[in-house]
């Protein structure tokens, strides 16, 4: 798989607590930096003060092999929210709900600055799904087409891309084990 073509991952849990629990958890910026290995801290932007379509946060991450790095995000979907128009209810049609957002580089550390969704380094997505009295929970991503840490090694080694890209991949989803066993965590002790 080449960077180019957009390549992606997908983990899963099941949730013993209700949709509306997982949902207050994985629309909490903050929660990540508990979770994940690379992202430190969150702040909203803009004047934002809470997610919505549109709605930017930075993000700070680190990793022993290179410096630390920003990025900033954008809500593309936030669906089967209370009074989201369309969504069918409360929970949407089927009582699905998405979160998501695109991930630039706009300090240009990859390359030049991103600040539009079209050159995003990754689209990150969280799919909550009532199940059998509790919640199927999916966060998934796919990186590219911006460029990012990835484009750096492809770029020293290209006759490597596919390596590099599956190494990236696999990092990607120990991180979405960690979050999404942490959410299920705090989740079901609520519960």
């Amino acid at each position: 798989m080449r960077y180019a073509d957009g390549p992606g991952a997908q983990c899963e849990v099941f949730v013993g607590a209700p949709v509306e629990r997982v949902w207050e958890l994985v629309t909490d910026i903050g929660l990540p930096t508990r979770l994940s290995p690379e992202l430190q801290r969150v702040a909203w932007l803009d004047g934002a003060d809470g997610p919505a379509v549109g709605a930017r946060f930075e993000g700070h991450n680190s990793r022993a092999d290179m410096p630390d790095w920003r990025t900033v995000s954008e809500i593309t979907e936030l669906t089967g929210t209370v009074g989201q128009a369309g969504s069918g209810g409360p929970d949407g049609a089927d009582g699905r709900r998405v979160f998501a957002w695109g991930v630039m580089d706009a300090d240009g550390r990859y390359g030049e600055p991103v600040s539009d969704l079209a050159g995003a380094l990754a689209r990150w997505r969280f799919e909550l799904t009532p199940e059998d009295g509790g919640t199927r929970l999916r966060q998934s991503v796919v990186i590219g087409p911006g460029r990012s840490g990835a484009s750096l090694v492809i770029d020293a080694k290209p006759e490597l891309e596919e390596k590099i890209v599956d190494f990236r991949l696999n990092e990607l989803r120990t991180g979405m084990t960690a979050t999404l066993e942490g959410i299920k965590a705090l989740a079901e002790q609520a519960s």
